[in-house]
């Protein structure tokens, strides 16, 4: 078994794609491995700035032998009442031996098959050599690699993401002779560009990681990455700091160094007055800095920075780095202090001659709405214990997107809400006022926090509510994969606010009051209506199944079409649960089968005569019927749906007993509807929750 190694050195890869493109080439390696059926131990893969590298151990010299049947004309076709070779035969056995056989009739076997028998020969099909394959292979993985523009260096025809330099192809200690990417293999490789700039000979495919960590390469991203955060952790710490340290900020950090070396650098304290929020934004986005904050999460005079030379003076590049993220955290500051010239009322009223959209109207026109929306939430909410005073509702809405004519947001996109929040604290609005600002924005991902403050939440429903009644309003609803207002995700940020902050608000009141909100901007408001409750009510899908729930427990209770998301949930839970017991596939199959004939039978009334119950089984099961409608009335009006479920197991035997032993559609026109009625209060007791004749087995 051999270790075959395969490495492009390039200039400097994209240092957001290196992780992507390391894991998709592997993958399209892997998978072409499989394909080729070439046996291989493992395979591992290196990334570093200027390099992609596979190692491949646990390779044979050769694909496994294998064989092929090929099948020729039927034996009745074949032969000739006396045995020989018809022409049909014949023709068979002549193709056969074009391709180099030797073979005689007697070399031929039969199979079968459904149609009959046929004669046939079967092949061996020895393996090729594995070393001729590789280069084949890895050149189609490269030409598939996700890269979104190619390019090409000189008269070079060949296009990758950046200029190709060397290409390593090797099988143990022995170069495998190709050409990859236009250039030939060798087995020549570059370590670090400052530290060790020469070619230098792998020996060993084997070797590959020792010679380059010997060379200031680290090669493997995980190795190198688990450094770097070991190192500021223990920069930190010296300073009882905790680092920020996103995962994607992270991962380009890591894609920017072979070597890396963390160093601790600090700023003038006074930029601190600044919103914490834009200092971290540029440290980040502009120089790639992990920020400090210390146990409270209060931003700290410091940051780490990774550097990827391990410099003799270390403290001149300490040095530049401080000199080089003063002028860009000034600049933060001057727009800060721009800004605070003006209450943020004044910077409201610019929004008069902004637009949101061209047949929505402004900016200004978006944040009354929002005002009056928020307004109606939080009335509505009052009977449910919120005390928000709608003054301080209708001040929160009309302030909600000041901050979007602000310097700071205009500089820092990603500050909206926040900057906001900050300007209203400074311009002695209310503190309720001022932090539910930059709650509307929550959440922002998926997994995100909530908002919490009723005005936080009023706000972050009313305008994302705003927004999709407005795009459909004028019939521009997402298609495929374009979404530009983002309406998926506001569809999702409403269920979870509603859900989680347990608010028992009806959504189809909710998009009611947006519309009516729009005035006659709005052309066909039932239309409008109809296709935001169906285009929120599919997001259910996507937000369930993500944590596990089955799509036909989610499609049991969309069947009965619950309009307040909060008890949508409660519904979904108590079918998950009612799928652990052990009547429930009984259950399932029989709601399935009495609403197919429920659907078959029409205008179907729920009065039973109990004297028109002549069979032992139907009087069971109403018996047990009217037995369930008194357990499961008190379990309804408090919306306990476990319980009800619960308790209509009860029902699992009595129906089956029915169904095994009463006719349904009796010849008698009377029984036949007594009996519908009975089945129709059977499905009845079951919608109250949902539509369990959906669940799968």
């Amino acid at each position: 078994m051999t270790t075959i190694l395969f490495e492009l050195g390039c200039e400097e890869l994209p240092p957001k794609s290196l992780k992507t493109l390391q894991n998709a080439l592997t993958d399209h390696v892997k998978t072409a491995l499989t394909e080729q059926n070439i046996a291989f131990d493992d395979i591992k893969a290196f990334c570093a700035p200027r390099r992609l590298a596979l190692s491949i151990t646990g390779v044979g010299e050769y694909q496994p032998d294998r064989t092929e049947t090929k099948k020729g004309p039927s034996v009745k076709t074949a032969f000739d009442d006396d045995g020989n070779l018809t022409r049909a035969g014949a023709g068979f056995l002549q193709g056969l031996n074009a391709s180099g056989l030797n073979l005689t009739k007697d070399d031929l076997t039969r199979v079968s098959d459904k149609k009959g028998e046929y004669i046939a020969y079967t092949l061996t099909i020895k393996g090729e050599k594995v070393a001729e394959l590789i280069p084949t292979l890895i050149q189609k993985a490269l030409d598939d690699l996700p890269i979104a523009k190619r390019m090409r260096s000189g008269s070079d025809k060949n296009e990758f993401v950046r200029p190709v330099k060397w290409v390593v192809l090797m099988s143990d200690d022995k170069i495998i002779p190709a050409h990859i990417q236009g250039h030939k293999t060798g087995n020549q490789s570059r370590g670090h560009r400052h530290h060790a700039p020469e070619f230098f000979t792998i020996d060993h495919a084997d070797n590959y990681e020792k010679l380059l960590a010997e060379r200031f390469v680290i090669a493997d991203f995980d190795k190198r990455q688990a450094d770097i955060v070991a190192q500021t952790h223990q920069l930190a710490d010296e300073i009882g700091a905790v680092a920020i340290m996103p995962d994607e900020l992270l991962d380009e950090v890591t894609a920017l160094v072979d070597y890396p070396v963390a160093m601790k650098a600090g700023f003038d304290e006074k930029f601190l007055a600044v919103p914490q929020e834009a200092l971290i934004s540029t440290m980040q986005a502009d120089q790639k800095y992990f920020c400090l904050t210390d146990k409270n999460g209060k931003l700290m005079p410091n940051f780490i920075f990774v550097s990827n030379i391990d410099s003799l003076d270390k403290a001149q590049v300490i040095s530049g780095n401080e000199k080089v993220v003063r002028p860009r955290l000034a600049d933060a500051e001057f727009f800060f202090l721009q800004d605070q010239k003006r209450p943020l009322s004044d910077f409201a009223e610019t929004l008069k001659n902004r637009v949101f959209q061209d047949k929505l109207g402004t900016i200004w026109d978006k944040s009354e709405r929002i005002a009056k929306l928020s307004t109606f939430i939080s009335e509505t909410m009052a009977t449910h214990g919120w005390t928000v005073a709608s003054d301080d509702v209708l001040q929160a809405g009309l302030l909600s997107k000041a901050d979007l004519a602000t310097t700071l947001v205009g500089e820092f996109p990603e500050l909206q809400g926040v900057a906001g929040t900050y300007y209203a604290h400074k311009s002695g609005e209310k503190a309720c006022v001022a932090d539910a600002i930059c709650e509307q924005y929550l959440p922002k991902f998926s997994g995100d926090k909530l908002p919490q403050t009723p005005i936080g939440i009023a706000l972050a429903l009313s305008d994302r509510l705003d927004t999709l009644v407005g795009i459909f309003g004028i019939n521009e609803a997402p298609t495929g994969s374009k979404d530009p207002f983002s309406l998926r995700r506001a569809s999702i940020g409403v269920l979870r606010i509603l859900i989680e902050n347990k608010l028992p608000l009806n959504l189809a009141s909710l998009v009611n009051d947006a519309i009516k909100n729009y005035g006659d901007k709005i052309a066909d408001a039932d239309k409008t209506f109809c296709a935001v409750m169906d285009f929120i009510n599919s997001r259910y899908r996507a937000m369930y199944t993500e944590h596990g729930i089955s799509v036909d427990t989610i499609l049991a209770v969309q069947a009965i079409n619950p309009q307040i998301p909060l008890d949508f949930d409660e519904r979904i839970r108590a079918v998950q649960a009612f799928r652990s017991l052990p009547d429930t596939k009984v259950l399932a199959e029989n709601n399935k089968r009495v609403a197919n004939i429920l659907a078959k039978a029409g205008d179907v009334g729920d009065a039973v005569d109990d004297d028109l119950l002549i069979e032992p089984a139907e009087q069971q099961l109403y018996t047990a019927v009217q037995s369930a409608k008194t357990a499961v009335k008190p379990l309804q009006d408090k919306a306990d749906y476990v319980g009800v479920l619960t308790a209509l197991t009860a029902l699992a035997e009595p129906l089956t007993a029915f169904f095994d032993n009463v006719m349904v559609n009796a010849d008698d026109e009377n029984l036949k509807n007594n009996r519908l009625a009975l089945l129709n209060n059977v499905r009845t007791l079951f919608l109250s929750v949902a539509d369990i004749g959906v669940l799968q087995g």
